[in-house]
């Protein structure tokens, strides 16, 4: 929540906005400064033999992998975002990409936008972002992945890939 006005620093005032109730204001800017948090992509990247990228990200855990992910930067729409993800941290190409739900964060107060994305069964080239990827067997994934949690989007995501693929 803002104190000030992050464009001038006034500071801000509680001001009635519909339906929303009271939202900090800048009566210099005359604007409302609603609350800000991160839209980002979580990708699950699929082969046709049902096995899926799992990812170790260093900064993250040193343990548990995880699906493909990053942030959606401004101008892209969430499926661009998605795409370059893949591209940048595995080098590969999407052939068909399928939403999978949102899924809030809010101990990182993040908004997750999940895909599946089908692909070729091609060599990973990664990233200096990742540690480590493979393709692994879908029903093998879970116990390579963080626990279950009401947080874990990724788990959720796999399930609706059972599901459906």
């Amino acid at each position: 929540m803002f104190t000030y006005c992050p464009t001038c620093g006034t500071k801000l005032v509680p001001k009635a906005a519909g339906d929303d109730g009271e939202i900090p204001y800048c009566n210099q800017c005359e604007r409302f400064w609603f609350p800000n948090f991160a839209d980002c992509v979580i990708i699950l990247v699929a082969n046709a033999k049902h096995e899926i990228v799992l990812a170790k990200m260093p900064y993250l855990s040193e343990r548990y992998e995880s699906l493909i992910s990053g942030y959606i930067k401004p101008g892209e729409n969430v499926e661009q975002a998605a795409t370059r993800e893949v591209h940048e941290e595995l080098g590969v190409s999407v052939d068909q990409l399928d939403y999978a739900g949102t899924y809030w964060l809010p101990q990182h107060q993040m908004m997750m936008h999940g895909y599946i994305a089908l692909t070729t069964d091609q060599k990973l080239h990664l990233s200096d972002e990742l540690g480590t990827a493979s393709w692994v067997p879908v029903a093998a994934a879970p116990a390579r992945m963080w626990p279950p949690s009401p947080e874990n989007s990724a788990l959720d995501i796999i399930q609706l890939y059972q599901a459906n693929y």
